[in-house]
């Protein structure tokens, strides 16, 4: 057991409210006046407190970092803080190691799983495991399944109708443009340019879009938009926690083609998307080409989620040649599950047979094959089709 947990999370993932359960004192950095004063002129007075003590949005004050590592340090203790932040500290912030006094807890918001959406009747271990999978046909339509997307893995919309969910989003990007972008580094940001970056990162969601394209886009609706500027605004995003992008997975193949190092670009939550687009779940369905796009990135959410409970991460695959797979599991032992993402039951065919191409360029001389190859579809049934590759429906897996 540590002396700290270091938890971290975008706003609105439940970090505070997962604190409060087990804190017997608390201060919020970001809003708390006096504590506000007091780090200016006696910042040790903060940490004053019963323990555990939160220390809610710390990064607003990074030199509490080093304060708490001395304190703990002093103490020789267990359980002593819990911090947490909405955004990582500026990399100029020099912050001590925290090894062997902190212990990190990462959230994202809600997987369907965890919102009571899937049925979890197929775990991500059981197709570790290369075990028998099986469900019940999906009874969600793709209609329910938009109005999910719309809605989000946010806590605090649990018991909230989609009617009055479906604003949160926009209102949550808006807030990050106008106010904490800026915040986050001290710099003024231009908001509207923030917003129509989002735009540009939410139009192409689950691609490989560079930011030069995304620069242009940017440039094309207001012009004077570098390319540095868009580099700047999207590290502000990605400290934030606003922006998850998926880092590309390398490994030894066979072929003679390279490996690509581009990450796909995602939101922490597919919602984000819908929200700065001012999409509503009709708009969705009229469009099912950028539904996919946007229920690719629904499954690479669950997938780090599910992963991380797994103590694995999740990536994508693309090599010169043009084969790509869309998400790659691996745990730390190394073994990993190939993934495609497709919205219909009916692409599963050409999803399978994509998912052997990539297996047959594994080198098992020098890397492990797949544990398994998967394609995850938004309806149809569990099951292990013949040519060895699983079909599993997102709305019934689990971790």
């Amino acid at each position: 057991m540590a002396g700290a947990v270091l938890i971290t999370g975008p706003k609105a993932c439940g970090k505070t409210e997962t604190a409060m359960q087990v804190a017997k004192s608390h201060v919020r950095l970001d809003s708390d006046h006096q504590a506000r004063l007091a780090m200016e002129v006696m910042p040790e007075q903060v940490l004053s407190g019963a323990k555990p003590r939160l220390l809610d949005e710390w990064q607003e004050f990074p030199e509490i970092w080093n304060l708490v590592r001395h304190d703990i340090d002093e103490k020789r203790a267990h359980g002593l803080y819990i911090l947490a932040g909405s955004a990582h500290p500026e990399e100029k912030s020099r912050l001590h190691s925290g090894a062997g006094r902190f212990s990190v807890m990462q959230m994202r918001p809600m997987s369907l799983f965890e919102r009571g959406w899937s049925t979890g009747e197929v775990s991500l271990q059981t197709l570790f495991k290369g075990g028998p999978v099986a469900s019940e046909p999906v009874c969600t339509t793709i209609g329910e399944l938009a109005e999910k997307v719309i809605i989000g893995g946010w806590p605090g919309l649990l018991r909230s109708t989609y009617s009055s969910s479906a604003k949160f989003s926009r209102d949550y990007a808006t807030l990050i443009a106008e106010v904490d972008i800026s915040r986050v580094s001290d710099k003024r940001r231009d908001p509207g340019k923030v917003f129509r970056l989002m735009q540009s990162v939410a139009r192409n969601i689950s691609t490989e879009v560079s930011i030069a394209s995304l620069a242009a886009d940017v440039r094309g609706g207001v012009g004077g938009f570098k390319e540095e500027t868009a580099a700047d605004y999207l590290s502000a995003l990605e400290r934030l926690m606003f922006v998850e992008n998926l880092p590309a997975w390398s490994t030894h193949i066979r072929s003679s083609a390279t490996l690509r190092q581009m990450v796909k670009r995602h939101f922490v939550d597919p919602s984000l998307a819908c929200g700065v687009l001012g999409l509503n779940a009709e708009k969705l369905l009229k469009d099912l080409e950028y539904f996919g796009f946007v229920f690719e990135s629904l499954a690479i959410r669950d997938l780090r989620i599910y992963a991380q409970q797994l103590g694995g991460e999740v990536r994508h695959y693309r090599d010169s040649s043009g084969l790509e797979v869309d998400a790659i599991v691996e745990l730390g032992s190394g073994n990993y599950l190939a993934i495609e993402v497709k919205l219909s039951v009916a692409a599963a065919d050409e999803a399978a047979a994509n998912l052997l191409k990539f297996g047959a360029t594994i080198d098992t001389g020098k890397a492990v094959a797949p544990s398994a190859l998967v394609v995850i579809t938004a309806n149809g049934f569990a099951h292990c089709r013949k040519d060895g590759v699983y079909v599993v429906p997102l709305t019934v897996l689990a971790p």
